[in-house]
């Protein structure tokens, strides 16, 4: 078996809280809503953990989802970011996912108790055990816009195995 791995990231802003407020959108993170913060920009529910992964995924396959099929799928309604991280996972012929890294950068929310919930979701979502998805999570130090509470950022690390 050959061993392969692939990077995925994605960042998005918060939105103003009126603008929050007037569209009824939530803060998702890791498939989960987060109460009690405004969402984050984007035409989907901008899941930067699903994103990210999406992302990844697109690093092990080629085919890239965000972006072309993903906004397709925006034009018919479909937001949930979850969505996009099962179109990405069409696309594994051949190829075995083994273990999903997470880091998240974001100075709001903290995370700590969302953590568990998160790894839960995407290893149901994947098809892997809890054991083998990843998250940490860093204030940032206020030395970004992520680190100042402005927005969030995360990175995705998949590994696999090309099967055969």
């Amino acid at each position: 078996m050959i061993s392969i791995s692939a990077i995925g990231q994605d960042s998005h802003r918060f939105m103003s809280e009126e603008a929050a407020e007037a569209t009824g959108k939530e803060l998702k993170l890791g498939g989960l809503t987060i109460p009690g913060y405004p969402a984050l920009e984007g035409n989907s529910d901008a899941d930067v953990v699903l994103h990210a992964l999406t992302n990844a995924i697109s690093g092990l396959t080629g085919v890239r989802i965000l972006g072309a099929v993903a906004d397709e799928m925006v034009k018919r309604g479909i937001t949930d970011s979850s969505a996009y991280v099962e179109r990405a996972l069409e696309e594994l012929r051949g190829i075995h996912l083994t273990h999903l890294s997470f880091s998240i950068e974001a100075k709001r929310p903290r995370l700590a108790c969302f953590i568990d919930p998160m790894r839960e979701h995407i290893a149901k979502l994947t098809g892997l055990s809890i054991d083998h998805v990843a998250i940490t999570a860093t204030s940032g130090e206020e030395l970004t816009a992520f680190g100042r509470g402005e927005a969030i950022q995360c990175f995705c690390i998949a590994s696999a195995v090309l099967e055969g």
